[in-house]
């Protein structure tokens, strides 16, 4: 069993965008953590501002495929991860960035409302991938998940609070997200991870026909020209 907290920031152009090299790093330095508490947070003043977008204007349906994989990966490493695992929510999570932050075990957000929180793919014209709808149906509570998938709203860290986004909103995240850590980590290891297993067993799992839909709907989609057109016009400056 692994000993110490596990420090994994999200580290990359444009508030921590989540693009391939990003998100290869992040998997490569979750495979070395282990079962060890892991706290995530991003670099700077953001977790993630979400995918890059200017890589996701740039693919073909295969090299497409290929990034949603990748992401569908991170996520499946992030939620199945055995060790307990707190999210310190330091800044803008947007889309991708709230994704991850959806992957964890506890989440604390700072309390600061200019900080904005959100699954905003709708908004963009981006259809959910299967996998990560069948995160948000997890984790986002019933009572408020059609308000986040279909709004498409981004929200300052209260009302992510109320939509069940985070868990905790605090003046210091970093410290109280260590004290959350420390509290999880204080349970016995084996009994945690098998536990976690357990109860988010097949949760994430992908029919063939979703798999199916990903490979001959969602991807011809996020590669269509209205779609990129709509991506290139996000990433416009705004006067």
């Amino acid at each position: 069993m692994s000993t110490g907290v596990y420090e994994l920031t999200i580290a990359g152009s444009g508030k921590n965008a989540l693009g391939s090299s990003v998100m290869e790093d992040l998997l490569q330095r979750l495979r070395s953590a282990g079962d060890r508490p892991l706290l995530l947070t991003g670099a700077g003043d953001a977790f993630s501002a979400g995918l890059n977008l200017k890589e996701v204007a740039t693919l073909d349906p295969p090299g497409m495929e290929r990034f949603l994989l990748l992401l569908d990966d991170l996520v499946d490493a992030l939620f199945g991860y055995p060790g307990p695992m707190v999210a310190c929510v330091n800044g803008h999570a947007i889309a991708g960035g709230c994704v991850l932050v959806l992957c964890c075990d506890h989440r604390v957000a700072a309390d600061d409302p200019a900080i904005r929180i959100g699954l905003n793919e709708v908004a963009l014209g981006l259809e959910f991938p299967p996998k990560i709808l069948a995160l948000a149906r997890r984790r986002v509570p019933p009572r408020s998940l059609e308000r986040v998938v279909l709004e498409g709203g981004l929200h300052p860290p209260r009302t992510a609070l109320e939509l069940g986004l985070v868990d905790e909103v605090a003046a210091d995240p970093m410290r109280v997200a260590r004290e959350r850590l420390e509290r999880l980590a204080a349970h016995p290891r084996a009994a945690y991870g098998a536990t976690k297993r357990a109860v988010r067993a097949g949760a994430l799992d992908l029919s063939e026909e979703a798999r199916r839909y990903f490979r001959d709907h969602v991807v011809p989609a996020w590669c269509a020209p209205a779609t990129k057109e709509r991506v290139r016009a996000a990433l416009a400056p705004r006067h």
